[in-house]
C-alpha cells in the first residue's frame, strides 16, 4: 500500500503553501508532520487553527510542552514524543524531566507534575475525568479554564498522533536526537 508524500512548500497545493511557507519560517525547516497533513487541506488547516489557538492560552510555554508530550506518550506516537522532546528543552525542561515525560513518569516539579497527570488520565479516560484527579490538578494552582486549555492541547495532539499511526510520519533531521520507540506494555 503506497503512503501519502510528505509534501514541501513547492509541491503542496497552492492553497496550503502560505501556511506551509510560515511554518517554515517559524521552525527553520518545514516539519515532515505539516509536509504529510498538506495532503488533505482540511486537515492541516485544523492542525494549525488548533495548534494558534493552544499557543494562546494561560498555560506557559514550557506547560504546554507537557500537555503535548505527554498526550504523545499516552498515545504512543514515536515522531510527536521526539519533536516535544525536543521543543520542551528549548521551552526550559531539564534533562530529567524531558526524560521522565518521554517514559510516563512522575516529574520532579510538583505543577507540572499535576498538569502531566492530568493529561494523562484525560487522554486515558477520553476525557471523562474522576473528580478527584480534578480536584488535584486544582489544588496545584490551576483552575477549571485551564481545564479546556489542556483539552485544546490534547486535541492538537491526537490529530497528528493519529495522522503518525496511520502512516509513519519520517522524523525530520533536528528532531532525530530525540528519537523514541514506545517501550513494550507501555505504562502511563
Amino acid at each position: 500500500m503506497s503512503q501519502l508524500p510528505v509534501h514541501t512548500v513547492e509541491t503542496a497545493a497552492p492553497e496550503v503553501q502560505p501556511a506551509l511557507r510560515d511554518a517554515a519560517s517559524k521552525f527553520g525547516f518545514l516539519p515532515n508532520l505539516l509536509g504529510k497533513l498538506a495532503n488533505a487541506p482540511a486537515a492541516l488547516d485544523a492542525y494549525l487553527a488548533v495548534s494558534a489557538a493552544f499557543n494562546r492560552t494561560s498555560l506557559r510555554p514550557l506547560e504546554r510542552q507537557v500537555v503535548l508530550l505527554t498526550t504523545s506518550f499516552v498515545n504512543q506516537c514515536p515522531y510527536c514524543v521526539a519533536a516535544h522532546s525536543m521543543l520542551a528543552g528549548m521551552s526550559g525542561a531539564d534533562a530529567e524531566t524531558v526524560q521522565a515525560l518521554r517514559a510516563g513518569r512522575p516529574v520532579a516539579d510538583p505543577r507540572l507534575e499535576a498538569l502531566r497527570r492530568y493529561t494523562a488520565h484525560l487522554v486515558i479516560r477520553r476525557g471523562q475525568a474522576e473528580a478527584v484527579e480534578t480536584q488535584r490538578f486544582l489544588a496545584a494552582g490551576f483552575d477549571r479554564t485551564q481545564i479546556y486549555e489542556v483539552i485544546t492541547g490534547i486535541t492538537q495532539k491526537t490529530l497528528s498522533n493519529y495522522a503518525d499511526h496511520v502512516e509513519l510520519i519520517p522524523l525530520d533531521a533536528p528532531f532525530s536526537a530525540h528519537a523514541w520507540e514506545a517501550p513494550d506494555g507501555a505504562a502511563v
